[in-house]
């Protein structure tokens, strides 16, 4: 038997690996509790071709794949002040240039508090690079998760979405991107405001570290990370929680450079929001009458209501949201 989709194989692992392994599956991270403390593991893989154009910079692939595992972290609620340890396994042709990868992963990682530990080095035509990270909870935190939503919260997103996937579209369609930034004369002739903005977006994800921090010392809040559409991720957290949501399309943060340039590459500003995933904010329910910090630019999108799935409002219509968006199985190259 072959799995159609991700989902479908997640509910099958669930079932292979034994009834502690189903009690993790779910979650951004994986949760241990030791004797020393309270830990998140995480583990996530770019793959050229799949997660990211074969020529790209070794440089921003090193950059890339730490900021898309912290993004994790980030929906789990970690203490970003304590230390992070990591394992890197880098499979990669034997031209790769391996010394600007680890010398640009030493530094972000310096930066972001990781440590790495290990690894595994290994030749291979097809570029794959894994990190896997470790993270700590702090005093006062326990860990976020999807399944804490309850009818009557406000939903949030920490930042704007459809910019990363529209930037994948203007790699797909000729950009380029190099050390010294985006390279548009591949692109159609036209005017491409935003475009480098779209890709940087794509390219190099900022996880939302201090917003998972201050979501964990909350109560009753749950969370997760936006990596394949908020469409998708939404019904991840909706069934979850055992809750439906209901959003308006006018409320969501859409850039303008989206609603410019989508429709230049015969694309729907709002698809690319709902389903074009890898945007990296987090998705978070709230208490009713509980806002975030100004300094989080969270942007409020719709309320927890009573039910099964999600619906949308968009000119004052209401249709149902299916739960659309990137699937590893079904989908492939950037």
């Amino acid at each position: 038997m072959v799995e159609r989709d991700e989902r479908e194989l997640v509910r099958t692992l669930a079932q292979l690996l034994g009834r502690r392994a189903a009690a993790q599956i779910g979650d951004d991270v994986a949760t241990l509790d030791l004797e020393s403390g309270r830990y998140a593991v995480t583990v996530d893989s770019q793959i050229a071709g799949v997660h990211f154009p074969g020529d790209l910079d070794a440089a921003t692939l090193a950059r890339r794949l730490l900021a898309v595992n912290l993004s994790d972290l980030a929906a789990a609620g970690i203490d970003p002040a304590l230390e992070i340890f990591g394992l890197c396994t880098l499979a990669a042709p034997r031209d790769f240039d391996h010394r600007r990868f680890f010398a640009a992963l030493g530094t972000a990682a310096e930066t972001s508090g990781l440590v790495i530990v290990g690894g595994d080095l290994a030749a291979c035509p097809t570029l794959t690079t894994t990190l896997t990270l470790i993270g700590h909870y702090g005093a006062g935190t326990r860990p976020l998760l999807r399944s804490r939503a309850r009818e009557g919260d406000g939903l949030w997103l920490g930042g704007t979405i459809g910019e990363s996937a529209l930037g994948r579209h203007l790699l797909a369609a000729g950009a380029r991107w190099t050390p010294g930034g985006a390279h548009l004369d591949g692109l159609p002739a036209g005017s491409w405001p935003g475009a480098e903005s779209a890709i940087r977006r794509h390219l190099c994800p900022r996880p939302q570290m201090a917003l998972g921090h201050w979501l964990a010392q909350r109560p009753r809040a749950a969370a997760l990370d936006l990596s394949d559409g908020l469409a998708l991720d939404l019904h991840r957290l909706l069934d979850a929680s055992g809750v439906a949501a209901q959003l308006v399309a006018e409320e969501l943060p859409i850039p303008t450079s989206v609603f410019d340039l989508a429709p230049q590459l015969d694309l729907e500003p709002l698809d690319l929001a709902l389903s074009g995933g890898e945007d990296y904010v987090l998705l978070f329910a709230l208490p009713e009458g509980e806002e975030p910090p100004a300094d989080f630019q969270a942007h409020s999108i719709g309320r927890v209501v009573p039910g099964r799935g999600a619906t949308l409002a968009q000119g004052g219509n209401w249709r149902q949201l299916p739960a659309v968006g990137w699937d590893h199985l079904v989908d492939s190259g950037p």
